[in-house]
């Protein structure tokens, strides 16, 4: 009889605290929905910040040698930080380099096509995303076959055409092939502009049609002036490409004028690195203490690589808007 009462009281103290337990599971569910947020959010984070390491650590590294006096180089207790920072890397690798002569070369080629890439590609995205003519297809295949053909096989053909022309040694060879929709990465520029061209709505050539406006006059007053978006996109990537190529520009100049900032990088990297070879066999080959020009190779680098830097800062919030607008990043 004991035993049942004491039964029902707890029966009846557990029904009682039945609202009390709900209340503190509900408390629990939402400590732990915090807690899942804050994992999430750390582990994005961690990802992130991961990921951005490693595609910070090259810049991190030069800037670090580059500040960095021989002795700093040679030393293999210095790692990161130098024991005095030396900006007189810079000054060497500036004179070096002739800076204001490659850039001016380097800008040339890189701004001047990336300029003549955006009207002819343009143009042609606009007559392949608008247009069927007769033999459309086999001009998109084409169109194709060249954006799939590395430039390194055809080389051989180009490099004669140009030097009959007497074009070697100029800068012609990548700015003439631009006007015309080719050049470096040009069938991926028209592509870019293709796929930013369908997706517009076709009421406003109906509406220029209307007003009496041929093709050409829609597409220049119109269309044209409506496709910034994928205009800044190919201005970076075409800017930045020629900026970095090595490959064409030392296949078609020759001559240490005409060189740009990459190849009067490597030009200085050479010589540096032959002057420390040279160095090093003067020396007694101590371990720890050869000469090195490291540090002065990574001011060069830095100094070759700040315009874009630069330029990429200033625009980078218009880039990424113009990414997403001109449907490179998909729907």
């Amino acid at each position: 009889m004991l035993k049942e009462e004491s039964l029902r009281s707890a029966q009846s103290a557990g029904l009682q605290a039945l609202p009390a337990r709900l209340k503190e599971s509900g408390k629990l569910d939402h400590w732990l929905k915090r807690t899942l947020q804050v994992i999430h959010v750390t582990f994005y984070y961690l990802v992130i910040l991961s990921l951005s390491f490693v595609f910070l650590y090259p810049l991190l590294y030069m800037l670090s040698k580059s500040m960095m006096q021989a002795q700093d180089v040679a030393d293999a207790t210095v790692q990161w930080i130098p024991k005095a920072l030396s900006f007189h890397n810079y000054s060497l690798a500036w004179q070096s380099l002739n800076f204001w002569g490659g850039f001016t070369n380097s800008a040339i080629i890189s701004f001047g096509s990336a300029v003549l890439q955006i009207l002819s590609c343009s143009l042609i995205g606009y007559g392949f995303a608008r247009y069927r003519f007769p033999g459309y297809t086999l001009c998109f295949v084409l169109l194709l076959f060249t954006f799939l053909v590395p430039p390194q096989t055809i080389v051989v053909p180009l490099y004669l055409f140009f030097s009959d022309l007497g074009w070697i040694n100029t800068h012609l060879p990548f700015v003439v092939p631009s006007m015309f929709g080719h050049g470096l990465k040009g069938a991926l520029f028209v592509l870019i502009f293709i796929q930013f061209y369908r997706r517009m709505p076709n009421v406003l050539e109906e509406a220029a049609r209307i007003d009496g406006a041929g093709p050409f006059r829609t597409y220049w007053k119109i269309m044209f002036p409506l496709a910034k978006p994928a205009m800044l996109v190919v201005f970076l990537f075409s800017v930045v490409w020629h900026w970095n190529d090595s490959f064409e520009p030392n296949t078609f100049l020759t001559t240490p004028n005409f060189y740009n900032l990459s190849q009067r990088l490597a030009m200085f990297y050479g010589t540096n690195n032959q002057a420390a070879e040279t160095m090093s066999q003067m020396t007694s080959g101590s371990i720890g203490m050869a000469p090195t020009g490291l540090n002065q190779v990574m001011a060069g680098c830095i100094l070759t690589i700040l315009p874009i830097l630069i330029l990429y800062l200033l625009v980078q919030r218009h880039f990424v808007e113009s990414v997403e607008r001109s449907g490179i990043a998909g729907e």
